[in-house]
């Protein structure tokens, strides 16, 4: 019998690594990431989160074969298990996770990067500073959230897109306090809100020179490491006063000149209301002598009306949590009402008392959250649309006898999930983000005519003939607005980092921000 060399462990004889269960474990992952990502699946959150949880149990199982079923020596299992383990703490002592992108992908950073954001003194005007003028309105203002008529729509600007030849020209550019909250132009200042340690701050810039003109600071703060730091809301400008809804629901009337306080509110504490889960992000709503917000309490304070000049409280209705969208002003059967998005259900009010007009329940109350706006559109039919697997549906909205309203589905479909942007609408088409990717939607029948270009959970507006997206990557984008094909025409290096913001464009110029920084833009325009 012919001597055959063995490699023994005690007396008995070690076999041959076994590797057919890590084939295994990898064709099975790989199986299970296909069907998770399957084209036109309905959920890109939840793709996101099995994914994640796929590669954890992948991982476990990678592990329990080194130790128990991989035949590799005693020794080199524990070597590598040690690795495995170190490699782990060293990745968990050096990164930490410094928020999620709109698909819930975690966003590492370094453990000693700071989460403060640089002071912004140094811009801050100085007595002899040189200023532009005065903050007189005009109608190339941007006034509040998604512009004049609160539906992200510029008609008569036209821009031009051959931004190779014409590029557009950076005006300032420098850091500002955290927060979601997007630009209100009026004049020659733009006023956002930022988030300054544990103060919450409506800042007034100069509109060309970038510069402070004046904060005010309320002792504030949401955090959340999903949801990120500071206010969300847009601030709204109305002659010489700007009102602004803070993240805990802290309601502000201030001069616009100086920022001096005229009057405030803590909406959620004088209307039995609960902070979102997210944060407050309605922009408030001015209406004659009306500022209007949705705290989201019960008893008939769901939506709510303060006297613009005074702050007194002059009416409450519906008993809806609050949702993440702001009230809008529209006309459908022939009535005024407003519109909002609250929680579990699209609504309307009177603008006079209050009084719930029309409500319809929305699915996925508990696990979807209500943020983009609820689109009025011609023949009294609204549209309305959210993520998280659900899509949009369009309504008509019909008057039941005097003084009562109908609501009926037209059509829904999943082709159009718009997560936490808003979406525009222009000659019988709906454009919008599907999950990230832009979509052209057929008011007719909810069919989808195309579905190009990742954007990600970023925001858009229309001006003109062209779509203006603000890409969630930080990149400004000019896509032709034409259900026929998808051309994107330019596109704008214009922050670097996450931007979930809102652009405005007031006039020719762009203002984009985002958690860390913002920039000024001059666009170039086409001639009249």
């Amino acid at each position: 019998m012919p001597f055959t060399k063995k490699r023994l462990l005690g007396k008995h004889p070690v076999k041959g690594i076994r590797w057919w269960p890590v084939l295994l474990i990898a064709v099975l992952s790989l199986l299970i990431v296909a069907v998770i990502w399957a084209p036109d699946a309905s959920h890109r959150q939840q793709q996101v989160m099995q994914t994640t949880s796929l590669l954890v149990v992948t991982l476990l199982l990678l592990v329990l074969w080194l130790l128990l079923f991989s035949r590799l020596r005693l020794k080199v299992r524990l070597v590598s298990f040690a690795a495995v383990i170190l490699f782990l703490g060293l990745s968990a002592a050096l990164f930490r996770i410094g928020g999620v992108s709109g698909d819930l992908v975690p966003i590492p950073e370094w453990r000693w990067t700071s989460r403060g954001h640089p002071s912004v003194t140094e811009h801050t005007l100085q007595p002899g500073d040189q200023i532009s003028g005065a903050a007189t309105g005009s109608p190339s203002d941007y006034p509040q959230f998604l512009g004049s008529g609160r539906n992200a729509t510029l008609p008569g600007v036209r821009l031009m897109s051959d931004w190779s030849n014409h590029p557009p020209r950076l005006v300032w550019r420098q850091p500002v306090g955290a927060g979601w909250s997007a630009f209100a132009v009026a004049g020659q200042v733009a006023v956002t809100q930022e988030q300054h340690g544990e103060q919450e701050q409506v800042v007034c810039y100069d509109l060309k020179s970038g510069r402070v003109r004046w904060r005010h600071s309320d002792t504030a703060r949401y955090e959340s490491t999903i949801a990120g730091v500071g206010p969300r809301a847009t601030p709204t400008i109305v002659k010489d006063r700007v009102y602004t809804f803070g993240a805990t629901g802290i309601l502000n009337c201030l001069d616009l000149a100086s920022g001096r306080k005229v009057w405030s509110k803590d909406t959620l504490k004088e209307n039995g209301a609960k902070i979102n889960t997210w944060g407050m992000s309605c922009s408030p709503l001015v209406l004659d002598s009306l500022a209007i917000v949705s705290p989201g309490g019960p008893d008939n304070r769901s939506l709510v009306a303060y006297h613009k000049d005074t702050g007194r409280f002059i009416w409450g209705g519906g008993n809806s949590p609050a949702g993440y969208s702001s009230p809008g002003l529209a006309t459908l059967a022939g009535i005024d009402q407003i519109l909002i998005f609250n929680r579990g259900s699209v609504a309307a009010h009177d603008p006079l008392t209050g009084q719930v007009l029309w409500q319809h329940p929305w699915p996925g109350s508990g696990s979807t959250q209500h943020v983009a706006q609820p689109v009025p559109l011609p023949g009294s039919r609204v549209f309305v649309s959210t993520g998280y697997g659900i899509g949009c549906k369009l309504f008509q909205i019909s008057r039941d006898g005097q003084n009562g309203f109908s609501v009926s589905l037209v059509w829904e479909t999943p082709r159009l999930k718009a997560k936490f942007t808003n979406v525009v609408h222009r000659d019988g088409y709906i454009y919008g983000l599907d999950d990230g990717v832009l979509v052209c939607l057929d008011l007719a029948n909810g069919r989808r005519r195309w579905k190009r270009g990742r954007y990600g959970h970023g925001q858009l507006m229309m001006v003109g003939d062209l779509l203006l997206i603000q890409a969630e990557s930080g990149d400004v984008v000019l896509v032709d607005v034409n259900p026929d094909e998808f051309k994107e025409r330019a596109r704008l290096s214009a922050l670097n980092s996450k931007t979930w913001n809102n652009p405005a464009l007031a006039g020719r110029y762009l203002l984009v921000r985002n958690d860390r920084e913002a920039a000024c833009y001059e666009l170039p325009r086409v001639a009249n």
